[in-house]
Order: C-alpha cells, then sequence, then structure tokens
C-alpha cells in the first residue's frame, strides 16, 4: 500500500471512530426503530482493535455530546498506535444486593461486583448500563471498570438486617464476576465467604476459568446445598472466541473449569449464551457434546440479544470480522425479533420467535435430550441461613490496655 492510500485509511478510520453521533432514534424497552443503515455505514471503523470486543467508543443514548473529527495521530496504517488501556475506579457501593422481577430470569436477587467487564463480549447485553455512568457502551464498557471495594462489608449489613429473607442470590447477573480485575481485587471471593459463612445459597455465572481459584469456598457450599455455577460457553472456536469475547478463558479453559468443578462435587452447567445464528449455531451438537463429556449437570442457550447500542456495536462487529455475512446474520436476527433488531418483550426476548427461532429450539432440545444429561436446576437450601453477627461497638474499658 502507498503512502497516499495509507494516510486515507488512517484518516477515514479515524473519521469513523470520532464521527458525532446523528439524531436517529434508539430503540428502548418499549419498542421503536432501528439505526439507519445509511448512517450507521458512515460511521462503521475500518480496524478492528486487538484484544478488545467494540471497535470503537460511541455516544450513549443519554448524553447529548457533540464530537469533532481530528488527526491526532493515534493510528498509523491503520493499526492503533496507543491500543486502549483498561483503568479501574475503586467506589463505595451504597447497596450491594438488586432484586429482580423480570418473569424470563429464575432468581430474585443478584450481586454484581464490578461495573463494566474487560471480557469485552461484543454482544454483550449489559453494555447499555454504561451509560448510566455517561460513559459509552463501546469501548469504555470494556476499559473503565468499577470496583465496588465495600461490597463485603455492605452484604454483611444487608444480611444482618431483620427483616431480609434469604433466596439464592446470582453472582454475575449483569456483569462477570470472575472478570481479570477480579485477581487483583478479590470482591467476588469476600462475597463468597460471608455467603458460607452465613450459610446464605447463591448462584454463579461466568466465562473465565478463575472460579477455579475458590473451589475451596465452593466446596463447601455444594455439600450444604447451597451453590449452583454456569459456565457460559459460546463457541469451541479459540479464533471466533477470541474476536467475540477477547478477554474470557479459552473455550477449552472453561471447559477444564467444568470438569474441575464437577470433580469436586460443585453442580455446574453450561450456558451456550448467546447463540449468534449464521455464526454460532452451527455448533449447537458439538458444544453440548463437549459439555456432556467435561461432566456438565445441565445445558441451556439464550438466543442473542441486541438492546439499545449493542446493536449498532454488533453491526459494526460483523461488517470488521463477516463482511460477507453481515447481511445475512442481520436477516436471520430481524427474522427472530419480529422484523427488528431486538425484541424486549417478557417472554420471547430469550428465545426469539419465528421459523429460525424455532428450529434453533428443536436442535438444542433433541441434541440434550440425546445425550441425557443429568439435567434439572439444583433445588438450593434457603433455610439453613444466619444473619451474621453484628460487630460490636468498641467498649470504652478496651482503652485502659493501650
Amino acid at each position: 500500500m502507498s503512502g497516499v492510500a495509507r494516510e486515507e485509511t488512517r484518516r477515514a478510520t479515524i473519521r469513523a471512530m470520532t464521527a458525532t453521533e446523528p439524531d436517529f432514534p434508539f430503540e428502548d424497552d418499549a419498542g421503536g426503530g432501528d439505526f439507519a443503515d445509511a448512517g450507521a455505514a458512515a460511521r462503521r471503523p475500518e480496524v478492528a482493535i486487538k484484544g478488545r470486543g467494540a471497535a470503537r467508543d460511541l455516544a450513549n443514548r443519554f448524553l447529548k455530546a457533540h464530537t469533532e473529527a481530528t488527526d491526532d495521530g493515534w493510528f498509523v496504517d491503520g493499526e492503533p498506535a496507543s491500543p486502549p488501556r483498561t483503568t479501574v475506579v475503586e467506589e463505595r457501593a451504597r447497596s450491594i444486593v438488586s432484586r429482580n422481577e423480570s418473569p424470563d430470569i429464575p432468581f430474585e436477587s443478584s450481586i454484581n461486583p464490578y461495573r463494566g467487564c474487560e471480557h469485552g463480549c461484543v454482544y454483550c447485553y449489559a453494555r447499555p448500563s454504561h451509560a448510566y455512568l455517561d460513559l459509552s457502551p463501546g469501548l469504555d464498557f470494556e476499559t473503565k471498570l468499577y470496583a465496588k471495594t465495600n461490597a463485603v462489608e455492605v452484604l454483611r449489613a444487608t444480611l444482618a438486617k431483620p427483616g431480609y429473607k434469604a433466596s439464592p442470590v446470582n453472582l454475575g447477573a449483569n456483569t462477570d464476576p470472575y472478570q481479570p480485575i477480579e485477581r487483583r481485587y478479590a470482591i467476588t471471593r469476600g462475597i463468597l465467604e460471608v455467603l458460607l459463612e452465613t450459610q446464605h445459597p447463591c448462584t454463579l455465572i461466568t466465562k473465565n476459568a478463575l472460579i477455579e481459584r475458590d473451589l475451596d469456598l465452593l466446596v463447601p457450599l455444594a455439600r450444604a446445598n447451597l451453590v449452583q455455577c454456569f459456565l457460559s460457553i459460546t463457541t469451541l472456536d479459540n479464533r471466533l472466541a477470541a474476536r467475540m469475547e477477547p478477554r474470557a478463558s479459552a473455550p477449552h479453559r472453561r471447559l477444564a473449569a467444568v470438569r474441575a468443578l464437577q470433580d469436586a462435587g460443585v453442580p455446574v452447567s453450561v450456558m451456550m449464551a448467546p447463540i449468534v445464528p449464521a455464526i454460532t449455531d452451527c455448533e449447537i451438537e458439538t458444544l453440548l457434546e463437549a459439555a456432556h463429556a467435561a461432566g456438565a449437570h445441565d445445558c441451556s442457550y439464550v438466543l442473542l440479544r441486541l438492546p439499545h447500542e449493542v446493536r449498532e456495536l454488533f453491526r459494526d462487529w460483523l461488517q470488521l470480522h463477516y463482511p460477507e455475512r453481515a447481511a445475512h446474520v442481520m436477516s436471520l436476527v430481524n427474522q427472530m425479533r419480529g422484523g427488528r433488531d431486538n425484541d424486549p418483550r417478557f417472554g420471547s426476548r430469550m428465545r426469539g420467535e419465528g421459523v429460525f427461532a424455532d428450529l434453533i429450539a428443536t436442535r438444542f432440545r433433541k441434541a440434550r435430550a440425546k445425550l441425557a444429561f443429568p439435567g434439572g436446576r439444583v433445588a438450593l437450601d434457603a433455610t439453613k441461613f444466619t444473619p451474621p453477627a453484628k460487630p460490636r461497638p468498641p467498649s470504652p474499658q478496651h482503652d485502659l490496655f493501650l
């Protein structure tokens, strides 16, 4: 490529990464239209960023900001000169247990030790939550993270409240509790220590083999019938996983974690979440076979969801990695989502509707039945819960011995 051509590529990339968002309507949970394809194509990035799922930061649906394209030398020969680095803000949470009323989700409460997720899964339905922080659901979601460093303290106070009633609490409902920064902060481990101490039931969902680190806590929880784990495995293709969920554990490591948990007596199921039509649906049978061979207790799936800004990020990703297949993939998504990119209705948002959605459901059901998984959600025991003891205030006599 000539020097002139490289310069044009670099400038085009900068324009795509920094272009102002147009006033196209976003679809919200009540419905609405999709982004205009012409506008999205004009802003679409031309290169992927190694180690990141999103290829750019797009404005969130709340922030009314205008940007102007400038050549700051960030891209050289079409590649980022300084790839975005992960930063972590330590925050003090006021509450830690969130309540759920969705009929699509089988738990009443959840805990999220972190906000944002370094795994960078391009399809992640949690990305739009970063808009509430005045940050982008794109690169910001996977590079600007928040760690709730007082989570254990707040959890203890919550469980000690007189009116608290125990029911299985989920870790990993919005962002992964075992994402890479957990190695440094160990907030998830601290939460598990409190849950074990109080005999509180819990479930965990993760894409990271780091869960093996906490087997010393998960095993006694399992013996008391207080825990079930879920490993999310989207594909067995390492290259595809590296593009689609760049900083999650590789598929073979997640399968190894399934085996390690099962061998230790911890009930663990595999979730194929999400199934991406014309990208990963071809792996349904082989992935379930691999999960069964690893000792998984059961398996389930969720269909690709594209709420709010995720829709545009996913379209970017398709054009960067599967341009020849992008139109077909989105056509199938639209067929399963009532002609739109996303269908937020309870009852259909997890499974979709139409001929192709029914085909996926049938294939999954038959593959699961053929392999004869032990099956069923584990009925966790909430009757053993004992509130944590409140810390005693220091005695005035204590000062006499100092």
